[in-house]
């Protein structure tokens, strides 16, 4: 018993496939050997489930509880590990007896089973210093953590299933607020009104109830949060068993009675084929039911039903049926024996997909957990994924999917796959092409370590030195993590497949590039657009796209600076004339003040003789003080000119920086000078204020007199009309 439930070489829906074709191929054995006279006319069929018989989970639990029953470790189970007394009587007889309490547990290692306790039971076995084994179900799992985490704030929830089942009373046990548990439309017609509350339902409920309750729900919940957290083994089972029912005159249902997985599939398909029965084993098939006539039998089984088992069951089935077609003339029944066991033989072979680690196959998703995947790939035992090692995250149940075999046997029975590791080598692939045809590549920095950065090249782990990251030094590291980067492969070890990168090198071919483009497109007298970068006391520098030029301080402006930063800032985008170019040293010589206008072009009109305009002082001499006027443009005011009175220096009168009123007296655009008075243009300030005044009170005076002027002037005017 121990080594049939340990066993997890074969596959169900491979077995059940087999035994299929041998009964098809008995039949046709028998009319070739012995004629077409057969006693009974009718043929029986027999149809297996795909997905009969343990799930993922219980499967999970019980090659564990073997396991330790194997090491010969003190152990129990708290409760019955599965509903099916085989299984469970097994495991008593090799040391792991069933408890009903966690105070009969002692020191025990105890084996939580699939069904998952609540936390309160958990701690009350640490407590008595009971080691643990959680064995509970994934789905189960994930339940308990929607339970916890969704009402972690008080809020109350709603399990919808059976009120006495282990799975349900263990999940409630995980909430944070009010629990309520219902099983049907009616009993959630009897909830009160809730403003908020989280609906999740047992794995092993059925999907049509539970959608009915919910409909209930959605009228009885202000803010109702719902999560489906049905088992998709489970609800695959079940739809399979409803579709078969309906298509076949009887059914078996294999399974605990107080499994109830098992129960619901029994009622599911009872209720569409009312020649359903539910068997534990073998042994209780009434001996009446396959006499019966039934054209076609269809077979499924719980979650909690062993392989053998269930094999057993279809194994006694197909030799009723061959029995049921046994010839009138047989003229040696052990030829016919033999050559049945014979086909068998030949079937299993034919049947069995041949394996080695590293071969590529493809595929049927036939279970989905939270932590793995199992794939259907024709072999004797399905195929396990880790999440981790799957490329694509969506897969769905019934998804044909490319794998690579990791291992035929992990020690355990299990084939491990990996789909990973296919589009690791067709990364490795890409990667290869790339580094023979001198390309760059894409990835991203993953982790900042001594020495360098760690980046993903298309699922390729490279090694980017640090000296290899910048063409300058780069002092912290991490502030590359995360960000993508674009790549030269410099150096790779196929056999240990490590791969050394540079960024460096890309800045600097990608650099070079674009100066050869810059400087082919160059030319003197050019005018081109570019960026300021940098300023120094000297001049600016322009980023042209490619190279930089520098614009002199002398060739920012027609006026006098100190500074380029009174002309330019940083980052400014400007246009400029290129005025020398040196290829050999690689300089650039850029004009700014050549594209704005000259300011002695029109000076003659901008500032006409005899104008009086402002300026500021900005160098003084013996002989005078030069006032600029606009930037590039300065008078000199004599020193004769510069104040009323005669002055012996020129500072008696102005400073530098002082703004003044200056007349333009002469402008000789040849020489490029300009002659101003600051005496001159006072005198004429004077002459005008006077001026201003005499009109002033020649205003005040003149409306006295007209007034008595006017008054006459009005009388005479009205006279004649009088």
């Amino acid at each position: 018993m121990t080594s049939v439930l340990c066993n997890r070489q074969v596959s169900l829906s491979v077995v059940f496939y087999i035994f299929l074709k041998i009964k098809k191929e008995i039949g046709k054995n028998y009319r070739s050997i012995y004629g077409t006279n057969l006693r009974k006319e009718t043929v029986m069929q027999i149809k297996v489930a795909p997905h009969a018989g343990f799930c993922m989970g219980v499967r999970r639990a019980v090659e564990a509880a073997w396991k330790v029953a194997e090491e010969g470790v003190p152990a129990c189970t708290l409760g019955e590990l599965i509903h099916n007394p085989q299984v469970v009587n097994a495991l008593r007889n090799h040391g792991i007896p069933p408890l009903k309490n966690p105070e009969e547990a002692g020191d025990r290692l105890v084996l939580i089973r699939s069904h998952g306790v609540s936390p309160d039971v958990l701690k009350s076995l640490t407590e008595r210093g009971a080691r643990i084994m959680d064995l509970t179900c994934p789905f189960v799992d994930r339940l308990h953590r929607i339970v916890a985490d969704t009402t972690a704030d008080g809020s109350p929830v709603i399990l919808v299933g059976e009120q006495d089942h282990p799975e349900v009373q263990g999940t409630a046990g995980w909430a944070g607020g009010d629990v309520y548990i219902v099983g049907s439309p009616e009993e959630a017609e009897a909830l009160p009104p809730l403003e908020r509350a989280l609906a999740c339902v047992q794995t092993t409920f059925p999907k049509d109830k539970w959608l009915a309750v919910l409909e209930v729900l959605r009228h009885k919940v202000d803010h109702l949060t719902e999560q489906c957290t049905i088992c998709s083994a489970t609800a695959m089972r079940q739809s399979e068993a409803i579709a078969m029912a309906s298509d076949v005159d009887a059914m078996v249902v294999v399974g605990g009675r107080k499994s109830a997985n098992t129960r619901k599939l029994f009622e599911a398909c009872h209720a569409i084929c009312p020649h359903t029965i539910l068997v534990e084993c073998a042994n209780e098939i009434p001996n009446d039911f396959l006499h019966s006539g039934f054209a076609t039998i269809g077979v499924t089984a719980g979650a909690s039903t062993p392989d053998d088992l269930l094999k057993e069951v279809v194994a006694i089935m197909t030799d009723m049926e061959i029995q049921n077609q046994i010839p009138e003339t047989v003229e040696s029944q052990e030829a016919a024996d033999d050559a049945s066991k014979n086909d068998f033989m030949k079937e299993v072979d034919a049947t069995l997909v041949r394996i080695r680690p590293g071969q590529t196959v493809t595929g049927t998703v036939v279970q989905i957990t939270d932590d793995e995947v199992c794939v259907n790939i024709g072999f004797k035992s399905d195929g396990l994924i880790k999440r981790s090692d799957l490329a694509q995250q969506d897969v769905k149940l019934g998804d044909e999917i490319e794998v690579e075999v990791v291992k035929v046997n992990d020690g355990e029975g299990n084939v491990v796959l990996s789909q990973r590791n296919i589009v690791n080598r067709k990364a490795w692939e890409a990667l290869m092409e790339k580094y023979d045809a001198g390309e760059y590549v894409e990835g991203v920095c993953k982790e900042a370590v001594k020495g360098g950065l760690i980046c993903d090249v298309g699922g390729v782990r490279a090694f980017v030195p640090a000296s290899q990251v910048a063409p300058r030094y780069i002092e912290k590291l991490g502030d590359f993590v995360g960000k993508d980067v674009r790549l030269k492969i410099i150096e790779i070890d196929k056999q240990k497949r490590r791969v050394v990168a540079s960024r460096k090198a890309v800045i600097i071919e990608e650099n070079d590039a674009r100066k050869k483009e810059a400087w082919d497109r160059l030319e003197e007298g050019v005018v081109i657009h570019g960026i300021v970068r940098r300023l120094t006391d000297f001049g600016a520098f322009v980023d042209l796209g490619g190279v930089d030029g520098l614009i002199h301080i002398t060739d920012l402006s027609w006026g006098r600076i100190h500074h380029p930063s009174e002309v330019v800032k940083p980052n400014q985008e400007i246009d400029v004339k290129i005025l020398g170019l040196d290829r050999e040293r690689e300089r650039i010589q850029l004009g700014y003040k050549q594209l704005q206008p000259r300011p002695w072009d029109n000076a003659d009109q901008k500032y006409p003789v005899g104008a009086i305009v402002e300026g500021k002082v900005v160098r003084i001499v013996t002989f005078g003080a030069f006032v600029e006027l606009e930037p590039g443009l300065d008078g000199l005011v004599h020193i004769s000119q510069c104040a009323p009175t005669k002055i012996a220096k020129v500072e008696d009168a102005v400073q530098v920086g002082d703004i003044r009123r200056v007349k333009v007296l002469s402008v000789d655009l040849e020489n490029k000078r300009i002659s101003l008075s600051i005496r001159q243009a006072m005198d004429d300030e004077a002459i005008e204020a006077d001026e201003e005044s005499l009109d002033l009170d020649t205003e005040e005076a003149q409306p006295v007199a007209s007034v008595e002027t006017a008054e006459p002037a009005v009388e005479a005017e009205e006279a004649p009309e009088a």
